[in-house]
């Protein structure tokens, strides 16, 4: 389960997605997530489907690794459906003991779960073909006229590319502590689930220690090489917005008009 776990991970390619400016790419997640929050009937979620499958066939990630990702995320969808299931007003279909099943239910079920699994694997596919420095540039310069109120701008983005970059090495940290512990006679996956969070809790003491010892090696790398935050400092590679990148921010707000007119028509 926890390989499954993908988030921060980069994979380097030459398509059009991994080409587009980051910028244009963390505007146009931005506007797919209001997209898909506005998204109210089946055409809107749809259309907004229609736009990720098309994403993704740009982005060259396969399909079955962006499903795969999504497994850890089961019990949190399941748990949206059963609440929207049994806690929405409206027709009753089939009632037994406390709970009523509504067709509202359903439906507000279906659209709730499908929005969860759209807007993560869309966030994804930002960090699968945006390498963490990229991202961290686009950020950085996004946020750019927040420097102007005194906003540490370059901090900030500099302290969310590091946790991105952190979270694959933890998901593999954790990986071998769970397999060192099961070849000592753990048992992680049998028993109650009450009984499997007990067996998981001897995993937080090495992997806390693990994690602060990475985070201050860090800290004397970067202090070594006489790091002093955003002042004065300049980047490798200059981003320049190109016609793909219109295109593709074009392509995005479409998609944004697209669901608020369908929003207002009920669909």
């Amino acid at each position: 389960m926890l390989k499954d776990i993908t988030l921060g991970q980069y994979f380097p390619g030459n398509t059009v997605l991994h080409r587009l400016d980051p910028r244009a790419k963390l505007v146009i997640t931005v506007l797919y997530i209001a997209a898909l929050f506005l998204a109210k009937g089946y055409a809107s979620y749809g259309v907004t489907f229609l736009f990720l499958a098309v994403s993704v066939l740009l982005s060259g990630v396969k399909a079955s690794v962006l499903l795969k990702s999504l497994k850890p995320l089961i019990i949190l969808v399941a748990i949206t459906g059963f609440l929207n299931i049994f806690f929405t007003a409206g027709e009753p279909l089939v009632s037994f003991w406390i709970f009523t099943v509504t067709k509202e239910g359903l439906i507000n079920a279906a659209y709730m779960m499908a929005r969860i699994l759209m807007l993560v694997a869309g966030t994804f596919l930002l960090t699968y073909t945006t390498s963490p420095m990229m991202l961290t540039d686009g950020l950085e310069s996004l946020m750019g006229p927040l420097k102007r109120v005194g906003a540490p701008v370059h901090e900030l983005s500099m302290m969310m590319n590091t946790a991105l970059r952190f979270i694959p090495d933890l998901m593999e940290e954790t990986d071998t502590i769970m397999r060192a512990q099961k070849a000592r006679g753990a048992d992680f996956e049998t028993g109650s689930l009450m009984r499997r969070a007990k067996a998981m809790l001897p995993l937080l003491v090495p992997l806390f220690v693990g994690a602060f010892r990475r985070a201050d090696e860090l800290a004397v790398a970067m202090e070594s090489r006489c790091y002093r935050g955003g002042e004065g400092r300049t980047r490798m590679k200059r981003m320049e917005l190109r016609g793909r990148d219109a295109a593709a921010l074009c392509a995005a707000c479409a998609l944004l008009a697209v669901i608020l007119i369908l929003r207002r028509i009920g669909l």
